[in-house]
This record gives structure tokens, sequence and C-alpha cells, in this order.
């Protein structure tokens, strides 16, 4: 059988990652890929409840260990249901966010010490890592102004102050250059179309499709 592929989209808030998710999704498939869409916090039934917590209500409601805790008991969830079986069956699987964003947000943004979280991830995860991730790179005056117009429930971490979400894009950014041949920086300030095609190259580049 061959083996499944997992590859992560990331980067900060309002950067398109949902919509160029399914654009992604819909290009492997063409090639004849089966291909499972997730999310995180989420992915799977038990980690869906635990998404609720981590990205409905006021910014306070978790201090920082605590979010970090709740985001890696739904990822041990969503790995363990999902993109584990997933990718056993020979399946793709293209995931809205991964461990990354937790070094980005709960780390550089909320001010967990990057060594806690390396721990929780081992635990957790056992090195199991992304074949690819392609962080969407875009100002955070254009990504905020982008999640707004969107609404919904689901924008507690879009209250936080500019300075967090400064604080992420630089930990996006530092995250690709410290692990270059996991990592593809995307610039997310094109169209659709554009962005689309600088992902699918990427892709292509990395997987000979």
């Amino acid at each position: 059988m061959t083996p499944g592929r997992f590859i992560t989209l990331e980067g900060g808030e309002g950067t398109g990652k949902s919509t160029q998710l399914r654009r992604l999704a819909a290009a492997l498939e063409q090639h004849g890929l089966t291909v499972v869409k997730t999310r995180e916090p989420g992915g799977s039934p038990g980690a869906e409840q635990i998404r609720k917590l981590v990205v409905e209500g006021e910014g306070g409601r978790w201090n920082p260990i605590t979010e970090t805790l709740l985001v890696y008991a739904a990822r041990a969830d969503h790995v363990a249901r999902t993109i584990g079986p997933a990718l056993a069956r020979g399946e793709w699987v293209v995931s809205d966010r991964f461990n990354d964003s937790t070094y980005a947000y709960q780390g550089a943004g909320r001010g967990v010490e990057r060594e806690t979280i390396r721990r929780i991830d081992a635990a957790v995860l056992d090195d199991f890592k992304p074949d690819l991730t392609l962080i969407l790179d875009l100002p955070v005056e254009t990504g905020l102004a982008r999640a707004g117009a969107r609404g919904g429930l689901e924008n507690r971490f879009e209250g936080f102050d500019q300075d967090f979400h400064e604080r992420m894009r630089k930990a996006f950014l530092d995250i690709a250059r410290r692990q270059p041949d996991r990592c593809r920086v995307i610039d997310a300030t094109g169209d659709k179309t554009q962005v689309a095609a600088a992902i699918w190259e990427a892709v292509q580049a990395r997987f000979a499709l």
C-alpha cells in the first residue's frame, strides 16, 4: 500500500487556511488521491467538544498552561481517531492547523515556555509530525480585518491585542526558518487563486505529483 501523507496549513487569523485547504484537497483528489480534510482544535468528535472550550468565550477564560493542555488533549484524540487511521489506510490528510499553532499561539502569543510545550508535545505525539507544513503569511492588520468580517462565535483569539498577533506571526516565520525541510512559507496577500497556485507548486515540489 502506498503510504498516506500528512499536510498542515498554518498561519495567523484571517490568512485563508480553510479556503485553501478545500482547494488543495480538491486538487489532490483530481490526482486520484483519497483526502481527509480536518482541523484543529477538533477533527474528531471528542476534540470538537474541546474546540468550543478553546476558541469561544472571553480571552481570559483559561490561563496559558490550561489552554495548552486542552489543545493537546484535543490533539491526542484527533491523531488517534482521525489522522492516524487515515494515514494507515493510505489516505492523505490535510489539516487546518496542527502543533505549530501551539508553539505560536500558546507559546509566543501567551508566554508558555517553548520547552514546556516541547515536553508535552513529545509525550502526546512521540515525534509524529507532518510531511509538509504550509505557513500562510499575511500582515496582522489584514488578517484581523478579514477574520473580523466573517463573524461567528469562534472569535476568542481575535480579541487579543495586536502585539499578541505580531508575536504569533513572528513565531510561525521562525518555525519555517528552523525547519526548512518541512515548512514552506506562502505569501497570502494575493487573491485566492494566486495563493492556491503557490500552495500547489510547493506540494508538487515536495511530493513529485
